[in-house]
């Protein structure tokens, strides 16, 4: 009985697809090969172990059944016994197959749509791989695509033979596109997902500006400039920040072209966004300086641990600093990452004042001197009492009007002040009811003794029952480190496995009788 059939036509009809839909020949063939598995199956049974295979050079189609030989069947219908496949092939062992040749299907109509929905699902499922990996190594790249249909304000885009989705929130405020517009955007993402390859576009992301000033200036394309950083307020405003490597090339000025050209031609595509161009510098002051430009900077002080930097700038031009709803500054510290805080010169001036109050009357009190050497205490940079009780007795020697006695004495005040500070301080962790095993611990101040008691831990257990960032959170992060709270959490449970590894008096008394 002839089991095969020769079908030249499925090599024309697999060869077409391919071309079609820019996919492997192969991968035609094996959708096809799949759908007349499924047929086969249909008419032999579907917990059959059918398979079917074409002929790559004739378009033969070979249909057949595959049983599996095992010792101990537990599926008859893809398996058989050992012993009984050896009835047919002597040889034959455990794991192997017997290949039985089904005689070819006569596709009816119910048949031959089945097979259809395979191929067409199969061929739809090798385009969407095709596409993934086609675009999930261009991310961050610019295409240029056109507008195919729009869905609640998305835009549905066609790259080439994909399918792109430019989001609303992802378009210049107050643009809008219509069907077979040309379209330019940034590929930010491409995922692949169940129903398909998503590939996301945006014309807002900060690097569409970058990539199309690269497409505009030459040294950026070429590596002479580099763009460090981008702000953007989309649509109004944007901040970029350039560095060259190359000292003979300003790089703002290539940026910006002959009579503005080059930058103009970014302007337009961002549909009038200006766009300020600035020096990049690894100081970080100079940096923030050059961000908030056209505004001029009086002063700029840096807290580095905080992230924070309070810039100073001249009365007129507080308006200029801030911009419009605070656009300036906030494109600044997005350009700069520094939290950016403006003040005026006046008010500056005042806040430095009210500091130097408050710091001379702290001496005053805690020290029971006056003004006069408080004053001088605060202008030579002492901001607290610690600092005076710790410090170097030659540097206050240096002070105008201070000899070793009265420094002596400052210093002991100081001293005598720290520790009244102290005993209040664990007067009030008693009064709390903080135990005597936590301040025992000696990793605790008594301030954060006290902390700890205001928020309910005042026993071993209670230390022991919280987590690390737990501990982290109630003391501040400015106080104590995770890996640090860590450890002491776990410190506050060995008790817990100390009275598990001692014997009960009833154990050891058992054990005694039995001795």
């Amino acid at each position: 009985m002839d089991t095969s059939v020769s079908r030249p036509e499925l090599l024309l009809v697999a060869d077409a697809v391919s071309r079609e839909k820019g996919i492997e020949r192969e991968e035609v063939l094996e959708a096809m090969e799949q759908a007349i598995q499924k047929a086969g199956r249909a008419k032999y049974g579907h917990e059959k172990d059918i398979r079917a295979t074409i002929d790559r050079r004739s378009g033969e189609v070979r249909l057949s059944r595959w049983t599996e030989v095992v010792e101990q069947v537990e599926n008859e219908d893809t398996q058989i016994a050992l012993a009984i496949a050896q009835r047919f092939r002597p040889e034959i062992q455990a794991g192997e197959y017997l290949i039985d040749p089904l005689p070819p299907i006569d596709f009816g109509r119910i048949a031959a749509q089945t097979a259809k929905q395979v191929i067409v699902q199969r061929v739809r499922e090798y385009e969407r791989k095709r596409q993934y990996n086609e675009f999930k190594d261009r991310v961050g790249e610019i295409v240029n695509g056109t507008v195919k249909r729009t869905e609640y304000g998305n835009l549905l885009v066609e790259i080439g033979s994909a399918e792109a989705l430019l989001r609303r929130d992802e378009l210049i405020p107050r643009e809008t596109f219509r069907n077979s517009d040309r379209v330019r955007a940034y590929i930010y993402d491409v995922r692949d997902e169940p129903r398909g390859p998503q590939i996301f576009l945006s014309r807002t992301h900060p690097a569409f500006l970058a990539k199309l000033f690269a497409q505009e200036v030459p040294e950026i394309y070429d590596g002479i400039i580099e763009i460090k950083a981008v702000a953007r307020d989309p649509g109004s405003r944007a901040k970029m920040a350039v560095i060259s490597r190359d000292a003979s090339i300003d790089p703002v000025g290539a940026c910006v072209g002959m009579r503005g050209s080059r930058v103009q031609a970014v302007v337009a595509e961002l549909q009038g966004e200006k766009i300020d161009i600035i020096p990049w510098s690894p100081q970080a002051a100079t940096f923030v300086v050059n961000a908030l430009a056209p505004a001029e900077v009086s002063k700029v002080v840096m807290d580095e641990e905080a992230g924070r930097v309070e810039v100073v700038v001249p009365d007129d031009q507080l308006s200029l600093a801030i911009g419009r709803r605070g656009q300036n500054v906030r494109l600044a510290s997005q350009l700069t990452r520094w939290d950016i805080d403006i003040l005026t010169e006046a008010e500056e001036s005042e806040r430095r004042q009210e500091e130097f109050r408050r710091r001379t009357a702290q001496f005053v009190e805690a020290l029971d001197v006056d003004d006069v050497i408080a004053s001088l205490l605060v202008t030579e940079g002492f901001h607290n009492i610690e600092e005076l009780a710790y410090a170097d007795p030659d540097e206050l020697n240096t002070i105008e009007g201070f000899d070793e006695s009265v420094v002596s004495e400052l210093m002991q005040r100081a001293e005598a002040h720290l520790v009244r500070q102290e005993e209040k301080l664990d007067e009030h962790r008693r009064d709390l009811g903080v135990s005597d095993d936590i301040a025992n611990m000696g990793v605790f101040t008594n301030q954060m003794l006290v902390t700890l008691g205001e928020k309910g831990v005042k026993t071993l257990d209670d230390l022991a029952d919280l987590a690390g960032d737990e501990l982290v959170e109630l003391l501040g992060a400015e106080v104590i480190e995770e890996d640090a709270a860590n450890e002491i959490v776990m410190a506050a449970r060995a008790h817990w496995f100390e009275d598990e590894a001692k014997p009960s008096s009833t154990e050891q008394e058992d054990g005694g009788a039995s001795a």
